[in-house]
């Protein structure tokens, strides 16, 4: 398995007459995707080892371990749509049932993580399958890959291997919800072939914001294959029933304070801003998501708190740490104001639109590079707030726990997207194209 693993896959004659289309001007198989693809060759043991350690330790399943290693296999003809996580996969639901209104179709949905796989699986989407991605090695990727008619990557999703093989074999390539951050379009800039070949061959890119299409421009899309700026993230309606009725006594919504979404380092903000929030509310109750729950042992050593994961009881402490994945709607419920994560440190901050539809007043740091305009229009219009440190976010916290006027302002500035021309783009793009005379 580690040779073959390392040595990549080599197509048979009978796979490569399986090839849909012809192979498109920008294809990425360039010498950069060959020295790609021969440094996660190398990498290979070690991803194997990394796979086989977490099925051990329970941290994956098996359903999991095999998709990474010999891949998910729809059924013919079937989409592959891909997005990191729960995050990326919420978002482009409306998307993905948009596409599942042609009786035909077929989807392969797939995420990087467990939980992702688990919250699409979730939906009971009909013709819909659901897995883990397999590794950006060509052996791993090669039976999805031989199935697939069109390959759909949410957001920042770019695995070289995966784009190449779609591109060998003429198959429609469509970024979707596409982000590119100024940093990375730095990075990508010092390798300006490797952008055009891997990037430039899309059939369509469908960006996230204005920024992001301006930077795909410059990188080598075709303004043709470039759609206006489409904010997936804004067509989010609320799924989940209202909280438990014990939970709901145990956070009264005029006493709780919610840090949504938190990386390393602000637990620890959001931690001493609740003590100084405490010393003018004492019966304040503070719920703490991270964004990653496997952080939870390290969080819960930087004061007494309750987890969830561990069927603590909420009441025994002021601090609940929840975590556990796909509860964030019923945080938002029960809280009235809240931290979203990821924008006190330079993560580049999490979706507005979640708590704007959920009636949470938002409170954000200065790192919010990943929803720059959503941000700028909420604080100007009032929508939001931006907290810097432990004395702001308590003071922001006190604000407007009881009463805001924010939740209101902010579902009024964030006012979903009409998604029709995106459908229709994506839709005409999906279709086969004749042969080249």
């Amino acid at each position: 398995m580690l040779r073959a693993l390392a040595r990549g896959e080599r197509r048979s004659p009978s796979r490569q007459s399986k090839s849909r289309g012809t192979r498109p001007p920008g294809s990425a198989q360039g010498p950069l995707v060959i020295g790609y693809r021969l440094l996660v060759s190398l990498a290979a043991p070690v991803l194997l080892a990394l796979a086989l350690w977490r099925r051990l330790k329970g941290r994956e399943d098996g359903a999991a371990l095999r998709d990474r290693l010999l891949g998910p296999g729809p059924p013919e003809g079937a989409i592959w749509i891909h997005g990191a996580s729960n995050g990326e996969l919420a978002s482009a639901r409306p998307l993905i049932e948009a596409l599942l209104a042609d009786p035909d179709r077929q989807l392969l949905i797939t995420a990087n993580t467990r939980t992702g796989r688990d919250l699409a699986a979730g939906w009971h989407l009909p013709r819909t399958q659901t897995g883990v991605a397999p590794f950006d090695l060509r052996l791993c990727t090669a039976r999805t890959m031989a199935r697939i008619s069109a390959l759909v990557l949410l957001e920042n999703e770019v695995w070289p291997n995966r784009i190449a093989m779609t591109q060998s074999r003429g198959l429609p390539l469509i970024f979707a919800g596409a982000r590119m951050s100024a940093r990375s379009a730095r990075r990508w800039a010092r390798r300006p072939a490797l952008a055009r070949a891997l990037l430039g061959g899309a059939r369509l890119v469908a960006p996230q914001d204005s920024a992001s299409a301006a930077r795909f421009r410059d990188l080598g899309v075709a303004p043709d294959r470039l759609l206006p700026p489409f904010q997936l993230k804004s067509l989010y309606l609320p799924r989940s029933a209202p909280p438990d009725p014990a939970l709901a006594r145990t956070f009264p919504r005029d006493a709780s304070l919610l840090a949504a979404s938190t990386h390393p380092g602000e637990e620890d903000i959001a931690l001493d801003a609740f003590g100084i929030a405490r010393k003018h509310r004492p019966d304040l109750r503070l719920i703490l998501v991270p964004r990653h729950p496997d952080r939870a042992p390290a969080i819960a050593r930087l004061a007494p708190m309750a987890r969830r994961s561990l069927g603590e009881d909420p009441a025994s402490h002021p601090v609940y740490l929840a975590d556990t994945f796909g509860e964030m709607e019923t945080w938002y419920r029960l809280a009235p104001v809240a931290l979203v994560g990821g924008s006190l440190t330079e993560t580049g901050g999490h979706t507005p639109y979640e708590p704007a539809a959920l009636g949470c007043a938002i409170l954000h740091g200065p790192h919010v590079a990943n929803f720059a305009e959503d941000y700028a229009h909420l604080d100007a219009g009032g929508g939001a707030l931006q907290v810097s440190d432990a004395a702001s976010l308590a003071a922001g916290w006190l604000a407007h726990l009881d009463a805001s006027a924010m939740p209101a302002r902010a579902r009024g500035l964030l006012t979903p997207a009409d998604p029709t021309e995106m459908i229709v783009r994506i839709e005409a793009a999906l279709r086969p194209r004749p042969p080249a005379a």
